[in-house]
């Protein structure tokens, strides 16, 4: 049980509190509510550049990384399609260092020409060595247009394409600035050897002066049921061939998406689990075989991803999937299993609750979803799923006409 304080601010922040003595360190962790599904069809890619203009300095503080390291701080941030999420972790009796910096560049952001052409190189770059010259680096610029149509999960969060980063300009980049980096659009997380008098003070000095800013609605169109079967088929310069199959799954706020979660763990979780006992222990189909849920804020994908044997045909690889997906959907999970995957997932909760970052993160998480204590109560929704629940998600989900398949063949 991970116990919090917290307040809003009068511009909108929402600021939780984790007091937690048992450290001398203090994290301060910021929620935005953008990611990739929030951006321009034809201006993709700007929540991920936007990431790394934010550690590009500020009006008041070129350099945001120096004086944070002169306090013995450390920083990050990532994006995803749904959330834009930075941290700086430091000493406790360094606190106010972090409010000072994170305050600063939400209210002063600098915005220059050099310092959007260095970053747009930057993001360039990382979309050409991790996403077009890498094996299979591409399966997310082609997986998602084929599993979705409507809904802007479509594209990764590098984006579409490259040329609407290498086109971005400074009023386009200025824009979304000011739509979503606002405190009405921002949950903060403080946690570690503070109290809460100590955040509530250090807030109303350092966030409650910035501008609330206009409340950004997000109206997006929902992806509709899927009903038809889609495939593609690339050939490419990979070491080996690949399949993944991806089936639209409700989203993460679905209560049906803890079921699913457990059926990716009895597919794919450790040597011991269904898919890689059958297919590359004893049929000797696979070199490897994966699953896992994206796990979004809207629907999402349930993929299963697979590296046949040179030996083995795409078509017989591909066949034996279907074979395992049958079984699961047709027989009911035995109990000995389902307690094993779920003797897992209760394990990975417990040590989420042990790491100061990883609370903070998940604190910020579940109270975008709506109440942060939903964490704690995360364990219980896992270990309360059925064995006929399970068997009637996979029913509902394993079909052939909830699929997108996407081959790679490699170049002989």
């Amino acid at each position: 049980m991970v116990k919090f304080d917290r307040f809003t601010l009068s511009n909108g922040l929402r600021v939780i509190v984790h007091e937690d003595h048992t450290t001398p360190m203090a994290v301060l962790n910021i929620l935005y509510d953008v990611g990739a599904r929030d951006e321009n069809p034809e201006q993709t890619g700007f929540a991920h550049l936007f990431e790394h203009l934010m550690f590009g300095g500020s009006i008041n503080i070129p350099s945001y990384d120096e004086p944070l390291q002169r306090v013995g701080g450390e920083n990050n941030a990532f994006t995803s399609n749904d959330v834009t999420n930075y941290y700086i972790t430091l000493p406790a009796v360094n606190l106010e260092t972090a409010f000072w910096l994170e305050s600063d560049r939400m209210l002063n952001l600098a915005f220059s020409e050099k310092s959007l052409e260095v970053q747009r190189n930057v993001v360039m770059e990382e979309f050409k060595q991790r996403y077009l010259n890498q094996p299979y680096g591409d399966v997310m610029l082609r997986l998602r247009p084929l599993v979705y149509k409507t809904h802007a999960y479509q594209w990764a969060t590098i984006g579409k394409n490259l040329e609407h980063i290498e086109h971005a300009k400074i009023e386009d980049v200025k824009a979304f600035f000011k739509k979503h980096y606002n405190p009405q659009n921002a949950i903060m997380v403080v946690g570690g050897d503070v109290t809460l008098e100590q955040v509530k003070a250090l807030s109303e000095k350092w966030f409650a002066p910035i501008p609330a800013g206009e409340k950004y609605v997000r109206n997006l169109p929902q992806e509709p049921d899927q009903h038809e079967e889609r495939r593609e088929v690339v050939t490419a310069k990979v070491p080996l061939n690949d399949i993944y199959i991806a089936f639209q799954v409700p989203a993460r706020t679905d209560g049906d998406y803890f079921a699913l979660d457990l059926v990716s763990d009895i597919l794919s979780r450790g040597q011991s689990s269904r898919l890689y006992r059958s297919l590359v222990k004893e049929k000797q189909l696979f070199s490897e075989i994966h699953a896992h849920l994206t796990g979004s804020s809207d629907k999402g994908m349930f993929i299963i991803e697979g590296k046949p044997l040179e030996n083995v045909s795409i078509d017989k690889a591909e066949a034996a999937i279907w074979e395992e997906l049958a079984k699961i959907c047709d027989t009911l999970v035995p109990d000995y299993e389902l307690t094993k995957v779920k003797n897992k997932t209760e394990s990975t909760m417990v040590f989420s609750e042990m790491a100061l970052l990883d609370k903070a993160m998940n604190l910020a998480f579940f109270e975008l979803f709506g109440d942060a204590d939903l964490f704690n109560h995360e364990t219980e929704k896992y270990l309360a799923v059925t064995a006929e629940q399970i068997q009637e998600q996979c029913k509902s989900v394993f079909r052939k006409d909830n699929s997108s398949t996407l081959i790679y063949l490699a170049e002989k």
